[in-house]
């Protein structure tokens, strides 16, 4: 049997989750490749035994790059808020004829509910909602949309928290925060790490995504509104239709028969 040049397999990342599932396939000694989008995400990949590519593709260059290989199999484990990102992935494997599945971790949106929850389904619907609030907004929904956020709570004083590369920190610059404002650090964080992060930024109102629990998500919420803190949580976005090619797992267990049952399909 001719060995293929490139992987059979092909991963979008850039995730914690998307890291785990190449472990997966690492255990399985399974050949595949990984692209992530930024050299953050490359970071967090971290050890793994697939080839790791770096930068966005549109869906016409994914339908190129999946026709050269010859891949067989993508799996989508990037972020469930890159809904642009799901979708053209779903146009290149349809036009490619590749089979997908798409990881999408467990929601635990209706895990928590409180007065002073707010759950809301756009960045403009956040702002709309803390302006009515205090002056001091947290925004722990990473630098993607930060010039939006300033837009929307202007005459608001923001703090954000986010990744500590300098790609990240530039944009922050950019766009007029300074060491004040600007908290970089890695999570997903623990109950009493935010509480006291929380204490110490006495932040009026904390604007923060659905993250699960992967992202830390009822470790972000819970200590807000111990300390009475207003939060409001942007929901995720309608899971991808995935059309007649894909199918959906939510767990590693689901995504690990899936695994097997490729490769069965293939003899190993």
């Amino acid at each position: 049997m001719s060995h293929h040049p490139y992987p059979p397999i092909h991963v979008f990342g850039g995730t914690s989750d998307a890291r785990l599932i190449c472990q997966l396939l690492d255990a399985a000694e399974q050949r595949y490749s990984l692209s992530v989008a930024t050299d953050a995400g490359k970071q967090l990949a971290g050890d793994i035994g697939g080839e790791v590519m770096v930068g966005r593709m549109d869906a016409g260059e994914m339908a190129d790059f999946l026709a050269t290989r010859q891949v067989q199999w993508v799996i989508d484990a990037s972020h469930p808020y890159a809904c642009m990102l799901s979708d053209n992935v779903v146009a290149a494997c349809e036009q490619s004829h590749v089979t997908l599945t798409r990881y999408q971790r467990p929601s635990e949106i209706d895990v928590l509910s409180h007065p002073l929850l707010h759950k809301v389904d756009s960045v403009a619907a956040a702002c709309e909602v803390a302006q009515q609030l205090g002056p001091r907004v947290l925004l722990t929904t990473g630098s993607k949309q930060l010039a939006e956020y300033q837009r929307g709570l202007a005459g608001k004083t923001l703090l954000v928290r986010v990744l500590p590369t300098a790609q990240v920190l530039n944009q922050c610059e950019a766009l007029g925060l300074g060491v004040d404002h600007i908290i970089a650090l890695r999570g997903p964080f623990s109950a009493s790490f935010n509480q006291a992060l929380y204490e110490f930024c006495q932040p009026d109102v904390v604007i923060t995504k659905e993250s699960g629990a992967q992202g830390g998500y009822q470790e972000k919420v819970a200590p807000c509104l111990a300390l009475n803190i207003p939060c409001i949580v942007v929901c995720r976005p309608a899971s991808v239709v995935l059309g007649g090619i894909g199918q959906q797992v939510t767990s590693l267990d689901e995504f690990s028969q899936h695994l097997t049952h490729w490769q069965q399909q293939r003899g190993q």
